[in-house]
């Protein structure tokens, strides 16, 4: 009895080493394989991708910047080192994303810096994001970056290192919360808009081309062609802007139309005049 139960836990010792050998090595060998398999097809769809924006950083801020570029059908890239803090992210796999270190210059080129709009440094303190940015500006002279404050004392160092603008999201939050309670009922039409059920409205920016030199805002009609609302006018080479300009107004090449309406609109609008 004792050898016929030494060989019965010989063979399932065996069997159980056996399992559990290719069983690990499976689990190594199909996450590598889908590790190297993701990160291809991720690098071919950001090739594709031209004059778009690349958000470093996923965190909490990084999270609402996304959501905002993925709801107005803005095209960029995620870049973020944390596996677990991209798959927070609900539309993850409807966009292109790097599982990388943003202050590395290769990982920058492979975001498709060289040939991108503008880069959003959104990581978790001033000095990795003043890296960042002298990397970025480095790589791409005419990039426009936007980098997140931590400390108001480093917003000059900031700039001085290449950012257009900085913004500090504790000065932001807090501006939010006194607008809240002295014009709530401003506060609340603005979240209206900005939620409106089945569609994203938002107030945009329209440049004007070369092909809609000489019309006026009345041979536009925006409201009819696309349905977008005019809000304002900067003309090119003026500083302020003409808050609700008259329908005879002539529109020449570079002046900016401060228009409300969605996304779909806003790129209707876009091939006029092309």
């Amino acid at each position: 009895l004792g050898r016929v139960f030494t060989m019965f836990l010989i063979v399932t010792s065996i069997g159980i080493a056996g399992y559990a050998i290719s069983t690990v090595a499976g689990y190594v060998v199909e996450g590598e394989f889908n590790r190297i398999f993701r990160g291809r097809r991720m690098r071919k769809e950001i090739d594709k991708l031209d004059q778009h924006i690349i958000l470093c950083g996923a965190g909490r801020v990084g999270r609402e910047i996304a959501t905002e570029f993925y709801k107005t059908l803005t095209p960029f890239v995620i870049v973020e080192p944390r596996a677990e803090v991209l798959q927070e992210i609900p539309f993850l796999n409807e966009i292109p994303y790097l599982e990388a270190d943003a202050s590395r210059d290769q990982v920058l080129k492979e975001a498709g810096v060289e040939k991108a709009a503008g880069l959003v440094a959104a990581l978790h303190d001033d000095q990795s994001n003043l890296f960042l940015v002298l990397s970025a500006r480095a790589l791409n002279p005419k990039l426009r970056i936007i980098a997140r404050l931590a400390d108001d004392a480093n917003e000059k160092k900031l700039l001085r290192a290449g950012a257009s603008a900085v913004v500090h999201p504790e000065a932001i939050g807090g501006l939010r919360m006194a607008s809240m309670m002295i014009r709530p009922e401003v506060v609340t039409f603005l979240d209206q808009m900005l939620r409106v059920t089945g569609r994203t409205l938002r107030v945009e920016e329209l440049r004007v081309p070369e092909g809609l030199r000489g019309k006026s805002l009345a041979e536009l009609n925006l409201v009819e062609a696309t349905g977008l609302l005019t809000v304002a006018l900067k003309a090119r080479g003026r500083g302020g802007y003409e808050f609700n300009p008259p329908p005879s107004t002539e529109l020449e090449e570079g002046d900016v139309l401060i228009v409300m309406g969605t996304p779909q609109q806003l790129r209707q609008a876009r091939s006029l005049g092309s």
